[in-house]
């Protein structure tokens, strides 16, 4: 079960490019086109992870489906990389402070609880901001999760996390949704580790057991929170994601 994000729109991408050349009397016509052309699959795919798409989010996914590829990287500083059997098993990087919207949700599927989060961030991109203009995409979006004690679910709140771009990072635009807040988050170490496929709470937790057996027995990192990074299309059946161990403060 895949999640609504930017990246489920470029599954779209040469489709919107072809709609996008159109010109003269028609392109009034081919907008709206394009809007209920969009909008309906969109539906669907939403219907999929229980989760009803609000009408209005036809226009934040047209305008994010016309700049699905430009989109900019979060930076970071590569501090180390692990190989195992001649391949790369997890990477060491330090990412600076910075500002991000968040939305925290807690719903009972975490499928849920990160599509809805992202829909209110999508607004947020696209015009429902205090510059009222499309700001850009950053990747990779971040789903913060935390396991219950025993270790073998994902407690139901997920922050969900968008990297505010370059031009942006001094002066935030302001949200027009009292859901989203912008956080200053500290400088982060993490021990990253790639992933292909779907993202439920199966696959994470699986991941993050799969992880703990590679590095082994360590108390450098944190063993109740983790981060999922989202990359690409959902529709991408061994698309790319990332775990990331987050290390204790040195």
């Amino acid at each position: 079960m895949a999640r609504i994000t930017l990246e489920d729109l470029e599954g779209l991408g040469e489709e919107a490019a072809a709609w996008e050349d159109d010109d003269g009397d028609e392109e009034e016509h081919d907008d709206d086109e394009e809007r209920g052309r969009l909008f309906t699959y969109w539906e669907a795919v939403a219907s999929t992870h229980r989760v009803s798409l609000p009408p209005d989010m036809a226009g934040p996914i047209v305008q994010m489906t016309r700049h699905s590829q430009a989109r900019e990287p979060v930076p970071y500083v590569t501090l180390s990389q692990h190989e195992k059997c001649e391949e790369a098993a997890y990477e060491e990087r330090r990412y600076p402070a910075g500002k991000w919207a968040c939305v925290t949700k807690g719903e009972p599927m975490y499928e849920q609880s990160i599509s809805m989060s992202f829909m209110k961030l999508m607004r947020y991109i696209c015009k429902e901001n205090s510059v009222g203009c499309y700001l850009g995409m950053t990747v990779p979006v971040l789903n913060e999760i935390h396991l219950t004690k025993e270790g073998t679910k994902l407690e139901r709140e997920v922050v969900t996390a968008y990297y505010l771009p370059g031009e942006f990072q001094q002066n935030p635009p302001v949200p027009t949704d009292p859901e989203i807040h912008i956080s200053e988050r500290a400088s982060l170490r993490v021990i990253t580790r790639v992933f292909y496929g779907m993202t439920t709470e199966e696959t994470i937790l699986r991941e993050i057991s799969l992880f703990w057996e590679l590095l082994g027995s360590t108390d450098t990192v944190l063993r109740e929170t983790y981060i999922v990074a989202a990359y690409e299309n959902p529709s991408i059946p061994q698309r790319r994601n990332e775990i990331w161990f987050i290390c204790r403060a040195e």
